[in-house]
């Protein structure tokens, strides 16, 4: 796999990144081969800052740029809000919130009525435990292992021990069992459990798929025990799968459903906690009891109703579903080429895992993804998975150059396996 030297560009933001921000991250890129450092950006590409690399990005920062890099509208949107307005503040009532929440119930399921703003997934998340812990009067949060929610406080904790362990974030209260086994959940669901969280489809885990009736199966299970169910749709959402929500695909209504990443249109951070209305008690002895000074700006808020507007519409999502047919009949022939290497294609709409053959596998395909000109990254709890999350308004021609160019990459892959 190709590695080349350093411009003296690009030299220089390695070293004061490293000095500044993160000496291992800057270390780990260089000793992979993948020095990349992002120069301009637009629609389903980026380029290096040297301008002599473009890559189709087929991570999109895990659902970030669902529409990929500086959609127009997007920035038009942001522009025309910044003649106006700034962030507000959070301690009283804003047109531009409540125009968000209503838009946000009007394309939620059921009874999602009511939604509580922040800034990044991980604040999201803790906000929802917070309800549910406030709700029920207990504290006990059952997830799945393997997955992620965020890397602050309660979402922290809910977890992957790899990411909570060396913060000493470990807590009895939190607990995990498999995804995709409802006996196991219902097993461990007691008296003091306050709510299950799972994201609908599990990216860090790979992408596994829900098996039929998990779902109504770990509904009931809530019900039953007068726990809440919390979706966490950071990555699934917004159209990702081809429907709105992700849990639309499993007929059940969750208590509360939380977006993020996608939801700002990669260009100005907001995030939604949606919750059942008979939920917003919570808030009534104090509504201030949670606050977020930078959760919900006014100029975000914004941003955040085009990004409906345009990931709600059917014509839209049928895209979304037309570019899912075309990328599966593309990985099936590629499977058929490289059976050794290439054994399954975990897929619902365009959120994807290409699964491999051994661990060692994403990470090579990662690498060889980058020779070929695309950005792809292994599952971090399975690397054996390369997550593939290409925007969802790529056009016919780019989604046939990404199957081109994962098919040459498959095979920078398969040669250096048998080299």
């Amino acid at each position: 796999m190709t590695s080349q030297p350093l411009s003296a560009t690009k030299q220089a933001v390695f070293e004061r990144f490293s000095r500044h921000v993160s000496s291992g991250k800057a270390a780990f890129f260089l000793q992979t081969g993948i020095p990349l450092v992002f120069g301009k950006r637009e629609g389903p590409y980026i380029w290096d800052i040297d301008g002599d690399k473009r890559l189709i990005d087929c991570h999109c920062n895990g659902g970030v740029y669902n529409l990929g890099h500086r959609h127009p509208e997007i920035i038009s949107t942001l522009v025309e809000a910044a003649s106006r307005l700034d962030i507000g503040n959070h301690h009283f009532v804003s047109m531009e919130k409540a125009a968000l929440a209503e838009a946000l119930a009007d394309v939620s399921p059921g009874n999602l009525e009511c939604v509580v703003f922040g800034v990044s997934g991980g604040e999201a998340i803790d906000t929802a435990i917070k309800i549910a812990r406030k709700a029920t009067g207990r504290k006990g949060v059952i997830s799945a292992a393997g997955g992620y929610h965020g890397h602050t406080g309660l979402a922290l904790a809910a977890g992957d021990p790899k990411f909570k362990a060396p913060f000493l974030s470990d807590s009895s209260d939190f607990l995990q069992v498999p995804f995709n086994d409802a006996a196991a959940l219902e097993a461990a669901v007691d008296k003091n459990t306050a709510a299950v969280v799972l994201e609908t489809i599990p990216a860090t885990l790979g992408m596994p798929m829900p098996v039929e009736d998990y779902y109504r199966k770990v509904k009931q299970c809530c019900e039953k025990n007068g726990t809440l169910l919390i979706i966490d749709e950071v990555q699934a959402g917004l159209g990702r799968t081809g429907r709105f929500w992700g849990i639309e695909h499993y007929g059940i209504v969750p208590d509360m459903i939380v977006s993020a990443k996608g939801l700002g249109g990669g260009i100005y951070p907001v995030t939604a906690t949606i919750i059942r209305k008979d939920l917003e008690f919570v808030f009534h002895d104090d509504p201030f009891i949670h606050v977020s000074t930078t959760g919900g700006a006014d100029i975000g808020c914004v941003v955040a109703r085009k990004v409906i507007e345009i990931s709600a519409a059917p014509s839209f999502l049928e895209n979304v579903n037309q570019l899912a047919g075309i990328f599966a009949g593309g990985m099936a022939e590629i499977a058929r080429e490289f059976p050794g290497l290439f054994t399954g294609f975990r897929q619902n709409g365009l959120m994807c895992g290409i699964q491999t053959a051994d661990p060692g596998y994403g990470p090579l395909m990662s690498k060889a993804c980058y020779d070929a000109g695309l950005l792809c990254i292994y599952a971090g709890n399975d690397p054996s998975v390369l997550q593939f999350l290409p925007p969802l308004i790529t056009e016919k021609e780019t989604a046939e150059e990404i199957l081109t160019r994962l098919h040459e990459a498959f095979s920078i892959t398969q040669n250096f396996i048998n080299a």
